[in-house]
């Protein structure tokens, strides 16, 4: 599939980005991500806010082709676009993303403890990478939207 089909089957409305608004979800990812390492936080805690910004990181890419999830389903679309704007290749992580969606869905809203040290520390280092790959592609694919911090 293609952004262009999930359009065509209403998972996706069109969506005009400007530079400020990369740069505002940038700094949302960057927040998140440091408060993620921040000791203090219970693991569900640490784990839900990497998963924020991983999300927030997929809405970048999203709005920079010109989309953005419709409201059915919006965090799982916005997490598989990754496949459709990285490649293919990044499938497993695409399916990592939304394990991550339904864990942090049942430790927010369903259960205390449900998510190990190890487990947040795995999501933060996988968001911490996401976070360059999602860089280099903007610098790559569309510079004007590249944030300067």
């Amino acid at each position: 599939m293609s952004l262009q089909q999930w359009y065509k089957n209403g998972w996706l409305k069109p969506h005009k980005t400007t530079p400020s608004q990369i740069s505002e979800l940038w700094d949302i990812a960057e927040r998140d991500l440091k408060d993620a390492r921040t000791a203090r936080l219970s693991a569900d805690w640490q784990f839900g806010i990497a998963y924020n910004a991983a999300l927030k990181l997929c809405a970048i890419l999203l709005y920079a082709e010109g989309f953005r999830a419709d409201k059915n389903l919006a965090h799982y679309r916005t997490l598989q676009a990754l496949v459709l704007i990285l490649g293919k290749d990044r499938q497993d992580d695409a399916d990592y993303l939304d394990t991550c969606r339904v864990k942090r869905n049942t430790a927010e809203y369903d259960l205390v403890g449900q998510i190990s040290d190890d487990e947040a520390a795995e999501l933060i280092q996988f968001a911490e990478e996401l976070k360059t790959d999602v860089l280099n592609w903007l610098s790559s694919n569309r510079p004007n939207l590249t944030p300067k911090s």
